[in-house]
């Protein structure tokens, strides 16, 4: 089975007019994303995601390594008909209705008008604006540029879907149509890539994941082994505080809820030396469990240790 995307050590510097000063926008990175995959691209500002995506659009040509799509050039305009794309802050002319605008950009890609209008409706409708189709876009709020920008991208039925931040400006209410009709695309064999700050979704949604740092990859793999058992979490009521100096002297963190303290060990030898501890001080233990690391702890972590090895 042939990859939908495959990087090898992609790259883009550019080079300031006036001074003449190079900036790498992108180091260099390598990936490979199967079809039907969810996969998720993370990084901080200025980390280089947005110039790599473009690079894959060829809305920015390489400075070095190459990009496939479906086993062409990215350059290839054949492999690019096959993409849907929702850029961030997308613009789109206030004056026509999100009907219109969906007919418009269906007609760029060559569909028939009869299809164009079956289609519109049924995307309008998934997208919850079945209400609003006739008005114009200028009366929409952020949320529903959102949702009609995420319609447009899906109008010609594309097998691969690149979504810059789809879930700026949605409500949960929204960002939850738009996730399962996400998962709908994926049912049908539709592969989707998708750049966003809000990492809770990339979690819920994504099967596979990559965090740029300062151009290249920090950090890549499946987002259950990346949030893999991350140690244990035990939780102790009547906790004297001397026992409770002691053992924050050798944890990483200590947390209070409801009344109980909830204390992280990095591995079971700890906790139940732990354990022994509080019963012999006379505490309750009320529960003893396998924490996992959520992706923003892994974001957090690969970000901040990265850094530190930079400035060492």
């Amino acid at each position: 089975m042939s990859l939908v995307i495959q990087t090898e050590s992609l790259g883009k510097t550019y080079r300031r007019r006036f001074s003449g000063r190079t900036v790498v926008a992108v180091r260099s990175v390598s990936i490979d994303v199967e079809p039907g995959a969810a996969y998720g691209l993370l990084g901080p500002n200025g980390a280089g995601k947005t110039t790599f995506v473009k690079m894959l659009l060829s809305a920015v040509r390489p400075s070095r390594g190459r990009a496939l799509l479906f086993g062409q050039d990215a350059l290839n305009p054949a492999a690019r008909k096959r993409i849907g794309y929702l850029p961030e802050n997308h613009r789109f002319p206030t004056y026509n209705t999100g009907r219109q605008m969906l007919d418009f950009y269906a007609a760029l890609s060559g569909q028939p008008a009869a299809e164009r209008k079956r289609r519109a409706g049924e995307l309008l409708e998934k997208v919850g604006l079945a209400a609003r189709a006739d008005d114009r876009i200028g009366k929409y709020s952020k949320g529903m540029l959102q949702r009609l920008g995420l319609a447009q991208a899906l109008m010609h039925r594309p097998e691969l879907l690149f979504l810059d931040e789809p879930g700026d400006g949605v409500d949960p209410v929204g960002r939850r149509q738009i996730r399962d009709l996400l998962r709908e695309q994926q049912a049908e064999g539709v592969t989707i890539f998708l750049n966003s700050h809000l990492l809770a979704e990339v979690e819920q949604f994504c099967d596979h994941a990559a965090i740029l740092r300062q151009g290249e990859v920090a950090l890549e793999g499946r987002v259950a082994d990346l949030t893999g058992t991350s140690g244990y979490q035990l939780a102790a009521a009547g906790v004297q505080e001397s026992v409770r100096t002691k053992l924050e002297s050798s944890l990483a963190e200590t947390v209070s809820q409801n009344g109980s303290l909830h204390f992280r060990f990095s591995d079971l030898t700890g906790a139940n030396q732990a354990i022994d501890l509080l019963r012999a001080s006379g505490a309750q233990v009320e529960s003893l469990e396998r924490s996992r690391s959520t992706l923003e702890d892994v974001f957090l972590r690969t970000v901040q240790e990265t850094s530190e090895g930079a400035g060492s």
